[in-house]
């Protein structure tokens, strides 16, 4: 049997564990099989999450009790059922075992809270016909405020057209600017960064990144800053609202951190959902996936993104607006930004 020495790169390390247990176990016997499953997942986790220190997670605890659990499962599905389970005490939405059958996951960030969104009442009773669609932007003119959607940090944002989105908009008599990124559940954060560059007027340091450096829970590479300039054509009209919901995670939680350090911004609505580390992902021997946070985002005052951005205003959406097809946190936007 080899033996794999601390420093043995992680992708190395994966491999060797695979190829080993493939040889060993031509006929496996199932708990045996378990275990090497299970000890494969514990253990990458445990070298590369980045959370253990900051959620207070005792890993060491979670492997007393889901262990012989894993070790006891009858087939694929209970075995899957432990190591998800266990997986959940992390309590990040970043964290995924995936297999050919089903995916964890773990969606309090969100599910716990109100919605806080209804794109019908958006695109019926706020939207006009002339509303324009530019790539992953939706945008029109609402009581002489400017309004712009985003969805999704997954869809690219291609330079041309938000250049020809900000012409228009710094063309027009605006009182503001709304974007809206509720239920934006995150994506690249490239497509964030080069959002965030149209909105700047100077170079902006907008936080910092912390990679793993060892296997330790608190190893980690010194603070690295993320700075940018502005880019092409940028917003020069007045204030800026951003609106958040629960929903709000991974790279629109950092658009909304970075958004929330400009002096001109005011963010409406509620809480972010968090999700402050890039994910990794490794393959496990049953031909699983395990997906999870490696690194550590901070803003420009180092603290941490992982628990969400507090609004400047909290609003919850009325159900006796909702009702009668009003959006309360676009309202109180609107309201702001013409006093």
């Amino acid at each position: 049997m080899k033996v794999v020495n601390k420093n043995t790169p992680f992708v190395l390390l994966i491999l060797i564990a695979v190829t080993s247990c493939d040889r060993l176990f031509i006929t496996p016997d199932p708990a045996s099989s378990n275990q090497a499953n299970f000890d494969l997942l514990w253990n990458t986790v445990d070298e590369k999450y980045s959370f253990f220190t900051y959620k207070n997670v005792d890993w060491n605890a979670a492997r007393v009790t889901y262990r012989p659990q894993a070790e006891k499962a009858k087939n694929d599905k209970e075995l899957f059922q432990v190591m998800a389970t266990m997986l959940n005490e992390l309590k990040d939405g970043h964290v995924n075992l995936a297999s050919n059958f089903d995916v964890s996951r773990n969606w309090s960030w969100y599910q716990d809270y109100p919605a806080n969104f209804n794109w019908d009442i958006i695109d019926r009773n706020y939207l006009g016909k002339d509303s324009q669609l530019a790539g992953p932007f939706v945008t029109d003119t609402l009581r002489k405020v400017g309004y712009m959607y985003y969805g999704s940090f997954q869809s690219p944002i291609e330079s041309k057209k938000i250049d020809l989105l900000f012409k228009k908009l710094n063309s027009l008599p605006l009182k503001g600017l709304i974007i809206d990124i509720r239920n934006n559940g995150g994506g690249a954060l490239v497509y964030a960064d080069e959002f965030i560059q149209h909105l700047l007027k100077q170079n902006t340091l907008i936080g910092y990144t912390r990679y793993k450096s060892g296997p330790e829970h608190d190893a980690f590479t010194n603070y690295i800053k993320n700075e940018l300039d502005p880019k092409g054509v940028t917003y020069t009209g007045r204030k800026i609202v951003l609106l958040t919901n629960r929903q709000v995670y991974s790279a629109a939680n950092y658009f909304a951190s970075a958004l929330s350090q400009l002096v001109d911004v005011t963010i409406i609505g509620d809480q972010t959902g968090g999700g402050g580390g890039a994910p990794i992902s490794a393959e496990l021997q049953a031909g699983w996936r395990v997906r999870f946070s490696a690194t550590q985002m901070f803003n420009a005052d180092y603290q941490h993104l992982e628990a969400g951005v507090k609004p400047d205003i909290k609003v919850d959406i009325l159900k006796s607006d909702e009702a009668i097809g009003k959006d309360t946190i676009l309202e109180e936007a609107i309201k702001f930004l013409n006093k």
